[in-house]
């Protein structure tokens, strides 16, 4: 009878959330196992280690187990397959293993015990101070989710389950609370969240760590990233008419991002540690942007004629003579990250860059790597709609126009609300943001290709 580790091992690299595609997968190991709720139909959260060549990852599984008739044509898609039992369940009949995060009567408990303050156990369930959790709302998985697994609860709650982990409280929950606790207008409130512990590997430690977290359903939003398309796409409708004539003119709406960022970045710096680089700190920081072009232009030829510019770029960061304030930061800013409401802005997903540890996620950095980041935002909003556009070279000067609009619009913004001036730290951001062009290179080169021009074409025209 097949084993449950067996069929892991060939569902797990098959999911959106696995980190590891296109390396072969050399063990997978059930590290941990908690019984969440007993018997088939059953849920259970798996702790899954996967090696991978040199390194392991972790992943959380939240599995369903059913005996072979109870699996409904609902649930049809989200079978991991047919395995021997668990010996707690008794018997030699085979269970069905399934993907329980699609399971809205299994999901109900994951809210009613964060309702509870369920403390007990090596699975915690914890409600956020001073709030009250309505239970008894069904779930639904929310899709396009590349990273994580989502689930809205009626039009209450969102449940983000985080499934690779790393040992440590995630930045998302971290960031959100501290943001909730100074009364920030521009996060989604926190309701809770559960955690376990995690061995530190480079410890040894047992570290409690983040599995998911409850946050306010935000029903008005939309989508940064949709709000910006919307508007290049009526500009590309109205060939040379300049972008602020167009219809759906985003400049107004840059400009609010601006300074929502710069709020949040200011209630960051006040709830949480802040310190300074100085310059012998950044020029070993520029140090690591020369060493990432350098190996970018290794693997992207392409990207050798802009290398002397972006170079430069990079070592006149590593001239600079002055300190550089630093502090906790969004971290992975970009249009997607962000939804526009009835009452203005909200940033979502502090989590950060998931592929790196909650150690290095928690680095101070710069706010001007939020800004670079928002940025390049702008020039991918600009431009992936001109992807095999039978009118590209026509259409090209407008996208550049609409980005260089809205890149001006949220740094007035951002200025105006409180942040450090971009224009009065020129050295920095084009630091950061050639930094960020050359990881949207390497990134472009290995999964989609014919994007690839989208940033080298940015480069070339931030180099000129």
């Amino acid at each position: 009878m097949t084993r449950l580790e067996e069929l892991l091992a060939t569902w797990i690299p098959m999911q959106r959330w696995f980190a590891g595609k296109g390396v072969p997968v050399d063990a997978v190991r059930i590290e941990s196992e908690h019984v969440l709720v007993p018997g088939a139909p059953g849920l259970r959260m798996l702790v899954v280690a996967v090696g991978q060549r040199s390194r392991t990852d972790r992943y959380q599984v939240l599995l369903g187990l059913r005996t072979p008739d109870a699996i409904g044509d609902e649930l049809a898609h989200a079978v991991i397959g047919l395995c021997a039992p668990p010996p707690d369940l008794g018997g030699r009949a085979p269970v069905v293993a399934y993907d329980a995060a699609h399971d809205a009567s299994m999901t109900t408990h994951l809210l009613e015990r964060i309702a509870e303050d369920a403390d007990g156990g090596p699975v915690r369930f914890r409600r956020t101070s001073g709030s009250t959790v309505r239970t008894g709302l069904r779930s639904l998985v929310l899709t396009g989710e590349q990273s994580n697994t989502t689930l809205v609860y009626g039009e209450e709650y969102v449940l983000k389950t985080f499934r690779r982990l790393w040992p440590g409280r995630n930045p998302d929950l971290e960031l959100t609370s501290a943001l909730a606790a100074a009364e920030s207008d521009y996060i989604a409130r926190p309701y809770g969240w559960i955690e376990t512990d995690l061995v530190d590997p480079d410890t040894g430690a047992a570290v409690p760590t983040t599995l998911a977290m409850l946050q306010k359903y935000l029903r008005s939003a939309t989508d940064g990233w949709v709000l910006a398309a919307t508007s290049v796409r009526d500009l590309y409708a109205s060939p040379g008419v300049p972008p602020g004539d167009a219809g759906g003119d985003f400049a107004g709406e840059a400009e609010r991002l601006g300074a929502a960022t710069a709020a949040v970045h200011r209630d960051l710096s006040r709830a949480l540690p802040t310190d300074v680089l100085g310059p012998r700190s950044q020029a070993r920081m520029a140090g690591g942007m020369v060493a990432r072009l350098h190996a970018a232009v290794a693997e992207v030829p392409a990207l050798a004629p802009h290398a002397d510019a972006l170079y430069s770029a990079f070592e006149a960061l590593g001239e600079v003579d002055t300190d550089l304030p630093v502090q906790r930061v969004h971290g992975d800013y970009h249009l997607g990250q962000v939804v526009r409401t009835d009452t203005g802005w909200v940033l979502l997903d502090f989590e950060g860059e998931p592929a790196v540890s909650v150690r290095e996620r928690q680095r101070l950095s710069s706010p001007l790597r939020d800004v670079a980041g928002m940025l390049r935002s702008f020039d991918y909003a600009a431009r992936y709609q001109l992807i095999g556009h039978p009118e590209n070279d026509a259409l090209a000067e407008s996208a550049r126009a609409w980005a260089q609009r809205n890149r001006d619009a949220f740094c007035e913004g951002y200025a105006f609300g409180g942040g450090v001036d971009p224009e009065k730290h020129q050295v920095v951001l084009r630091a950061f943001e050639y930094d960020k062009a050359v990881y949207e290179v390497m990134y472009e080169a290995r999964h989609r290709p014919g994007w690839i021009g989208i940033p080298l074409d940015s480069i070339m025209a931030l180099t000129r």
